[in-house]
């Protein structure tokens, strides 16, 4: 155990000390997330409804932070798929390592990226209008939250950056995969909106549940059971794909 934590927090390192190589990656951690708030706050927000809330930003950011979070696992599955086919999986098994540290680095790299890209919505939100209505517990149990949805998404495109033939593969079956859950959801409108068979799916949607979670830890909104549910999502995503993502690891290295 003191061996994987030691080998987690080097592989970490690695992928975060190649962060500012990548001008591309920061972009997608930065400016992305700041681009998508403005959109939606000023180009769709004065056409949609949200009844209960003060204003559109409110309903805003707790989905738009949601999505962007489970999209910043894109850089978990193309990372992944060049370093199998540049060879360095390979290396990587040849060291006296544990087996499991490279999908744990990985994946413990994201975290501090989601962290970035969550503090940068969450400023942008407060200068468009948004603010947080629960108290300081509350607010930071919001982020927690969200941390742990990143993180169980970052298994999931683990998994598929193992899976797939080339990093821009991963990109494609990532986006047609993450895409339409997120806009299925509660993330940008109402899903009493919906069409009925959208709304069925919507209302099950783990974003949708997770999204509520976070209204409801930082604004205030019926809580129902979506925190424990989006926890218990979150460590089901990860007691299904860490598993797979190691085993289609340790198979893709020794092929």
């Amino acid at each position: 155990m003191r061996r994987l934590l030691t080998d987690t927090l080097v592989i970490a390192e690695r992928n975060l000390v190649r962060l500012p190589r990548a001008p591309e990656l920061l972009l997608a951690f930065t400016v992305q997330p700041i681009m998508f708030v403005l959109l939606f706050r000023y180009v769709f927000g004065g056409a949609i409804r949200t009844p209960g809330y003060t204003s559109y930003a409110d309903y805003l950011i707790p989905g738009i932070t949601v999505q962007n979070i489970a999209f910043g696992g894109f850089v978990t599955a193309i990372g992944l798929n060049e370093d199998l086919h540049k060879g360095l999986i390979d290396r990587f098994r040849s060291l006296p390592m544990a087996r499991a540290a490279v999908l744990a680095g990985r994946t413990s790299a994201d975290v501090i990226t989601n962290m970035l890209s969550v503090g940068i919505l969450t400023a942008t939100g407060l200068l468009i209008g948004f603010s947080f209505h629960t108290g300081v517990g509350e607010a930071f149990a919001g982020f927690a939250l969200l941390i742990l949805f990143g993180y169980a998404f970052s298994w999931v495109f683990a998994f598929v950056g193992m899976l797939v033939s080339s990093p821009e593969a991963a990109n494609s079956v990532g986006f047609i995969a993450v895409f339409p859950l997120t806009f299925i959801s509660s993330a940008f409108v109402p899903v009493q909106t919906m069409p009925t068979a959208l709304r069925d799916f919507a209302e099950v949607n783990p974003f949708t549940i997770v999204v509520d979670a976070i209204r409801a830890l930082w604004l205030g909104a019926p809580a129902h059971n979506y925190v424990w549910g989006a926890a218990v999502w979150s460590l089901a995503i990860i007691a299904v794909f860490a598993p797979l993502a190691v085993a289609r690891y340790r198979s893709a290295a020794s092929a």
